[in-house]
């Protein structure tokens, strides 16, 4: 199945019934009086968090929908039917925007959750509801109003405690194969990943995290090149980022200039995320003799100036890599238990974490405008070459008979 992480789609509730005007006609009762109900509300569109689904691909295809209208009142003080709603089914860390006001409507982060997105018109009032002392036989009725019309935009992003952050060929589909069961494709040969796959790392019984493995990122991923660009996004949900490097890269490049490249795109994208917690891995370990394995890792150190956590690991052999996943899983319980202790913690990782997501929607936007003006400027370019003018080939026509 395609994996699409985005979808603009078009919802719109049913508009609520009109109230009726009616009188009581019934042989042997006199002044039978008003008796017109009400119309029946006008159904609503909701989007609801499902954990059997991971793409919004559906949505690519429909983009379309509208609740039922409630029907009019009847006599006899019959109110109206109801308007069926619209329940809509996302996967689970679909957040939901309303692009005319770039508002943002709700994150779905559980299954079974349910926002309301476009509420239902309200329903007329039937005659008999303006029966008074002074006013026995009402003529006023009111009509039900429109239901509430939005544009949307649904974003994905797969909700993962831990991100993998490295350059193509890295190691990172081979290092989540090593903790968890995912079993994304690994070849000899970059860019296999194409779409963010996902893991879940059993430490112990009871005690496990998920992990998310995206696409490679290179250079020049900031200005639009590659497709890793379009997955930073994900990382904004994640409280960890693990840096892979290629210690023993097979296009011998410098694993120091590997890993710089990454930080710089990584500063470009999102100076929030920038800032998110990393820990450096240095993979292959097993590819090369120990001490020139170690040389070449303080030398990265160095030049990075690194301060926070370093792993040496080897994630084809599963050299280091239940030490790593087990000091990740003792981080993440004492921030979530730091965080359940003082809910200030908790309000400022939200604001981080929605703070990093704006950065990346004008990120991507701003990406996608770039594109736009190229496309336009190459077609303008072209319609230029289409022009024919004589004095620009030196062909000489001869016609015969």
């Amino acid at each position: 199945m395609k994996f699409v992480d985005e979808a603009p789609i078009f919802v719109a509730a049913g508009d609520g019934g009109n109230g009726l005007m009616s009188f009581r006609r019934e042989k042997f009762v006199a002044k039978g009086g008003p008796d017109g109900g009400d119309g029946g509300d006008g159904g609503s569109v909701y989007i609801e968090g499902d954990d059997s689904l991971n793409t919004l691909i559906d949505y690519r295809y429909q983009p379309k929908y509208r609740a039922s209208n409630g029907e009019k009142g009847g006599s006899s003080q019959c109110t109206g039917a109801k308007g069926d709603d619209v329940v809509l089914k996302v996967p689970v860390g679909t957040t939901i925007i309303d692009t005319d006001t770039n508002e943002i409507l709700g994150d779905i982060k559980a299954p079974g959750q349910r926002i309301l997105v476009a509420q239902g018109g309200w329903h007329g009032l039937g005659n008999t509801r303006f029966k008074s002392s002074v006013n026995r036989a009402p003529r006023k009725t009111t009509h039900g109003t429109e239901g509430q019309k939005r544009n949307l935009k649904l974003e994905l992003k797969v909700l993962a405690d831990v991100g993998l952050l490295g350059l193509p060929n890295a190691g990172k589909s081979t290092f989540i194969r090593a903790v968890s069961a995912a079993k994304p494709k690994v070849a000899n040969y970059p860019f296999t990943t194409l779409v963010p796959n996902l893991g879940v790392v059993k430490v112990q019984a009871h005690r496990s995290f998920v992990i998310a493995d995206l696409p490679g990122l290179i250079e020049g991923a900031s200005e639009g090149a590659g497709l890793g660009i379009r997955f930073l996004k994900h990382l904004t949900r994640c409280r960890v980022l693990l840096h892979l490097v290629d210690m023993a890269p097979f296009d011998e490049s410098d694993p120091i200039d590997s890993a710089q490249s990454i930080i710089r795109e990584l500063e470009s994208f999102s100076a929030t995320l920038a800032q998110r917690e990393r820990w450096l891995v240095l993979n292959k370990a097993d590819l090369l003799e120990p001490e020139e394995f170690n040389a070449r890792c303080d030398a990265l150190i160095e030049a990075l100036d690194w301060q926070g956590p370093v792993f040496r690991i080897a994630g084809i052999s599963q050299q280091g890599t239940d030490e790593l996943a087990g000091r990740l899983m003792d981080h993440l319980e004492a921030v979530w238990e730091a965080e359940e202790e003082t809910p200030e913690l908790a309000e400022q990782e939200a604001e981080a974490q929605e703070q990093m997501q704006i950065e990346a929607r004008e990120r991507i936007a701003e990406l996608r405008e770039r594109y736009r003006a190229r496309k336009a400027a190459q077609k303008d370019q072209s319609d230029d070459d289409d022009d024919w003018d004589d004095d620009d080939y030196d062909v000489e026509f001869v016609y015969e008979p």
